[in-house]
C-alpha cells in the first residue's frame, strides 16, 4: 500500500490502515526511543504517544515531502527530545543488555562489557543532534536523505554531523586504543 493510500486509510479510521501503519512504524519508534531515553517503558509511552499524535495529525502528512515511516519517526524523535529537555538530559545510548553468548568466557564478557561502556560513555557525550543523526543512520540503519528528512536538516548538515560525531567519536576512544584492541584480540582467540 502506497503512503498516500495508507495515511488515507488511517485519516477514515480504518482498522487495517491503522493496523498496517503500526506494524510498519513501531519496532523503529521502540529502538528510536529505547536509544534515545534508555528506558524501555519510557520509550512505550513514547510510541503510544506518537500514534496517538499521528492519528490526530495524519491529515496534515505530505508524501512529497517525506515517506510516512520518516513523518512518524520525526514525530517520534520530537516526542524523546520533550522528555529529555524535560528531564534535563540529553543521551543517545542503550543500556539494554544484550542476549548472553554461552561461547564467550568470562574474561572475553568483561572486556566486551568494558568496551561497549566506553562506546556508550564517548556517544553520550556528543552534542545531542549527533547523537540523533548516528542513532538514526547507524542504529536505525536509514539512509542519510531519510535521516536527514527526520531530523529536518538538509543531508550536507546530516554528513556535516555524522563527521563531527565520528570525529569526536575517534578523539574519545583514541586514549582507549591499545585497550580496545587488546580487548578485541582477547576476545576473538588472538584473531584480528
Amino acid at each position: 500500500m502506497s503512503d498516500r493510500a495508507l495515511a488515507r486509510g488511517v485519516e477514515r479510521g480504518d482498522r487495517d490502515a491503522v493496523a498496517a501503519l503500526t506494524a510498519r512504524c513501531l519496532p523503529q519508534i521502540i529502538g528510536l526511543a529505547t536509544r534515545t531515553l534508555r528506558d524501555r517503558a519510557e520509550a512505550e509511552d513514547v510510541a503510544q504517544e506518537t500514534f496517538l499524535k499521528v492519528w490526530r495529525k495524519i491529515a496534515q502528512y505530505q508524501p512529497e515531502r517525506a515517506k510516512l515511516e520518516t513523518w512518524v519517526a520525526r514525530i517520534a524523535l520530537n516526542l524523546c527530545y520533550d522528555r529529555l529537555r524535560r528531564r534535563g538530559e540529553v543521551l543517545m545510548d542503550d543500556d539494554a543488555p544484550e542476549p548472553a553468548d554461552p561461547a564467550v568466557n568470562a574474561d572475553s564478557a568483561v572486556v566486551a562489557g568494558d568496551m561497549a561502556d566506553r562506546v556508550r560513555a564517548a556517544v553520550a557525550a556528543l552534542a545531542p543532534r549527533q547523537r540523533a543523526a548516528l542513532e538514526l543512520c547507524h542504529f536505525q540503519e536509514l539512509g542519510n536523505i531519510e535521516a536527514a528528512a527526520v531530523m529536518e536538516i538538509s543531508v550536507e548538515a546530516l554528513e556535516s554531523l555524522l563527521a563531527r560525531g565520528r570525529r569526536a567519536l575517534k578523539a574519545s576512544l583514541a586514549r582507549d586504543h591499545e585497550d580496545l584492541l587488546a580487548g578485541l584480540t582477547a576476545g576473538h582467540g588472538g584473531e584480528r
